[in-house]
């Protein structure tokens, strides 16, 4: 059921004119049940809040009532009616995103903190934990509503299964996914394709085969009526934890550690003409153990990018609980680290970077 705030607004116009408190207090109350009776059932019953969206913005609004009803003095609740009025019947989105600031008390699930933690990964639609190494939809999902518009174009360096792609599908963002592998390929494109779509769209999201340090984005973008990125998504592979293929292009294979940033670089290079002035670049990676000896490879490839052009705007540590690599061997690895002398990794990078 769509939310109607016109008879809302009204009702809140017509107390501004009210100069008796316990009035005010008593209309409020009586607004308060309206809502409550209108939009929300019992537990026992189905909701008739059509979506999560609209059910943010029910309780949102039942929240700022009750505020308004606890006000001690005239001038207080005239503050707070003004200022529901206005996120009400004005919008005041973000210069990079759709977030309505005007209703910022919505988006409780958008992250702000810089410590995320996940129990589990999402598994709706045709999200697959299927790929190792593939990261949780959270992510993009978080990165995506955050740092583009509805009809934005995105570009994912490192597609893998094709989450990030999923999540713009879903979030109606046009989105580009380079994928070394041509089966892994072809799996995403499927997925991508069969993932439900939640609302009605004509974006766009599709997997380009190809090495991303040489892929020829001006020709990929022009064959799209495109000219540039809004947002870029890195999620590559932590050298060589995990083999991917044994293509020696792969960033997997490199030999060495200098080799591995030297590859990541070139294809900062490749995009970085591309991701339009003041959008984002966000690079998700974890470090690595080699020979007894920590390789910080979030700190590496985040001065290579420091490097061309951006400055850091986040470090965020994520923590997923759920990993397949360690899944059922909690005491095994636990052993090693008292053994080894070294403590277990739980925690990746998400360095967010703005492009001066």
């Amino acid at each position: 059921m769509h939310i109607e705030t016109e008879e809302i607004t009204a009702t809140l116009q017509r107390l501004i004119e009210i100069d008796d408190i316990d009035y005010i207090k008593g209309e409020i109350a009586w607004l308060i049940n309206h809502i409550s009776i209108t939009y929300i059932k019992d537990d026992d019953e189905e909701s008739e809040v059509a979506s999560e969206e609209d059910n943010a913005f029910v309780f949102s609004i039942i929240k700022d009532l009750k505020q308004i009803e606890k006000t001690q003095t005239l001038e207080r609740s005239m503050y707070y009616i003004r200022r529901l009025i206005k996120s009400l019947t004005e919008v005041r989105s973000g210069k990079i995103n759709d977030i309505n600031l005007n209703r910022w008390k919505e988006y409780d699930d958008l992250l702000t903190d810089s410590l995320w933690l996940f129990e589990k990964r999402d598994s709706t639609g045709k999200h697959t934990a299927d790929y190792w190494g593939n990261f949780i939809p959270q992510i993009p999902n978080q990165l995506i509503r955050r740092f583009t518009k509805e009809n934005e174009l995105v570009l994912d360096t490192f597609l893998g299964s094709g989450t990030s792609l999923i999540e713009c599908k879903r979030l109606c963002r046009n989105a580009l996914g380079i994928e070394l592998q041509e089966n892994v390929a072809y799996t995403a494109k499927e997925l991508i394709s069969k993932d439900p779509v939640l609302k009605p769209t004509n974006t766009f999201q599709e997997v380009i085969i190809g090495d991303s340090s040489e892929v020829n984005l001006k020709q990929e973008l022009h064959r799209r009526n495109k000219k540039s990125f809004q947002l870029v998504i890195m999620h590559p592979p932590y050298w060589d934890i995990i083999k991917f293929s044994e293509d020696q292009r792969d960033l997997s294979n490199k030999k060495s550690i200098e080799d591995f940033l030297s590859a990541f670089s070139k294809i900062v290079d490749n995009f970085t003409p591309f991701l339009d002035k003041g959008r984002y670049l966000a690079v998700v990676i974890g470090d690595k153990y080699q020979k007894g000896e920590l390789i910080p490879l979030g700190f590496l490839t985040m001065q290579e990018v420091l490097k061309r052009g951006y400055k850091l705007k986040s470090t965020i540590v994520k923590n997923f609980e759920d990993t397949a690599g360690k899944r059922g061997q909690k005491e095994l690895w636990r052993y090693r680290a008292l053994a080894g002398g070294y403590y277990i990794f739980k925690h990746e990078y998400i360095f967010l970077f703005e492009k001066k």
